[in-house]
């Protein structure tokens, strides 16, 4: 889930789920303490009615109260001057947050100390806003709802009934369902608050720990670790690119590693087939020094091996120079058309010369018309195909050997096959032929050495070509060298 998403659904759901379950606590909060009071106090009607409007709930109150006094005060008014019944009275009331007040005459008879404040305001006899089951509000230092009813002594003297009634109080059924709506709301939001917190730490916070345990990782060096993906959202795709990020530092790291193998196993394969020659060198020189060659004869069979050790020498240099610029994506390119017939033609013989030479039969045939051209860089070709001969004459092992030069049209590419009657490649060696320091020949010896970057530098030469190369060998039979490149196409409009 996108994180644009998670805000809006948290903010909707701070908004309105507390409002929702607010709503529905206090209704059914209500519901059941309206009940409850309706049962308590024996209210007609709607609960709710009462509880908007105060008087008429403590009104209500002591109504059973007012109703059984009234009857009293007419039936029996001398009980009202018992002090034993008012007293007991009194106590009922007490239980209602309210008490009695008798007035004979003028003077008050019954409950005058309990509130003098009040005591001083009380009606006069027979008022009719005094009058009814209602009562009326009476404002002071403390706040009452005053119910009076008038009656006659048996002595024909004017008497008063006052019902008090505090509203300092609240009823008790309404004040514990407040009470439970208000913990109903704090319950509510924490609740809401804990579901979102989860939740964002579950979509957000996780995913930045483990994003700080990988950059952990990472600052201490360590790489080999895996960062896991849970998520499509903004966190989710930033950890998916720390994760790749981690796999590319692992890569250049290893390839660094490797590249430093590299490096080692070339100064070492450089420094070994280098001392071959030098020490070739040395020792016909000193022959010479010592007059080792007292004749002529000898004389120009040292001086031709010491020239063809430095040219060793220099080939390897010249590979090493080259190597170094293949590292470092730099070899000099020169890219023209070429005609592939005149081209090759011109290879063939020039390599012919030198396979003569060494007693080696070259045959060349070409199959490509005589219009076909290429775009190539025509010393950086010839470079391939020198090393492919190279190595074929190097590993041929056979006093009649042969080399075949192919020249074929495959389509928008020509395909040059060089085959040679060699001691061949095992199976197991053929896939790493064309890696960088990959020797087959584990001798190493003067004949058969070379420094193992020949066939890597022929690889990188056809692919900035646009072409590819592979080979197809069997042991004690011979070697196929396959090289494709693009022909050149003239568009047109």
């Amino acid at each position: 889930m996108k994180l644009r998403t998670r805000l809006i659904i948290s903010f909707c759901i701070i908004i309105f789920v507390p409002v929702v379950l607010a709503g529905a606590a206090m209704w059914g909060f209500g519901q059941f303490q309206m009940r409850t009071i309706r049962q308590a106090y024996n209210m007609d009607g709607n609960a709710y009615d009462y509880l908007t409007n105060s008087i008429k709930v403590l009104s209500h109150f002591t109504k059973a109260d007012y109703e059984a006094l009234q009857k009293v005060a007419k039936e029996e008014p001398e009980k009202l001057e018992n002090q034993d019944y008012l007293d007991e009275i009194n106590r009922e009331l007490a239980e209602k947050y309210s008490y009695l007040i008798i007035r004979k005459g003028d003077n008050l008879i019954y409950g005058a100390d309990v509130n003098t404040d009040v005591s001083k305001k009380l009606p006069e006899y027979a008022k009719e806003s005094a009058e009814g089951g209602s009562g009326v509000y009476v404002e002071g230092e403390d706040q009452v709802i005053l119910k009076q009813i008038d009656f006659t002594y048996p002595d024909n003297s004017e008497g008063t009934i006052f019902i008090v009634t505090s509203m300092k109080q609240l009823v008790p059924e309404v004040k514990k369902m407040m009470i439970d709506i208000v913990t109903s709301v704090v319950l509510i939001l924490i609740f809401t608050a804990g579901m979102l917190t989860i939740w964002i730490y579950r979509g957000i916070i996780n995913p930045i720990h483990k994003l700080q345990g990988a950059a952990q990782n990472i600052k201490a060096g360590n790489l080999d670790f895996t960062l896991e993906v849970d998520g499509k959202d903004e966190i989710g795709e930033l950890c998916q690119n720390f994760e790749e990020m981690r796999l590319r530092l692992k890569e250049s790291a290893e390839e660094k590693i490797a590249s430093e193998k590299e490096n080692k196993v070339l100064i070492s394969n450089i420094s070994h087939d280098l001392k071959t020659p030098i020490t070739a060198i040395k020792g016909y020189v000193e022959g010479i020094m010592d007059g080792v060659a007292d004749t002529p004869e000898k004389q120009d069979k040292y001086i031709r091996t010491i020239y063809n050790k430095a040219n060793e020498m220099d080939t390897l240099i010249n590979e090493l120079t080259l190597y170094s610029k293949i590292d470092a994506n730099r070899i000099p390119y020169n890219f023209k058309r070429i005609n592939v017939a005149d081209y090759f033609n011109d290879c063939a013989e020039e390599v012919g010369i030198e396979l003569e030479a060494k007693n080696i039969k070259l045959t060349y045939i070409n199959y490509v018309d005589a219009d076909i051209q290429i775009i190539a860089d025509p010393e950086q070709l010839r470079r391939v195909i020198n090393n492919i001969i190279s190595n074929s004459v190097k590993y041929l092992g056979k006093e009649q050997g042969f080399i075949n030069i192919r020249v074929r049209d495959v389509g928008d590419f020509i395909q040059v096959e060089i085959e040679d009657n060699g001691k061949g490649i095992a199976a197991k060696d053929l896939p790493y032929i064309f890696d960088r320091f990959y020797r087959t020949d584990a001798s190493r010896n003067s004949a058969t050495g070379g420094s193992g970057i020949g066939l890597s530098i022929v690889r990188k030469i056809i692919e900035d070509h646009g072409g590819k190369i592979w080979a197809n060998s069997k042991e004690g039979i011979g070697t196929i060298m396959y090289f494709v490149i693009r022909k050149y196409q003239e568009v047109i409009n």
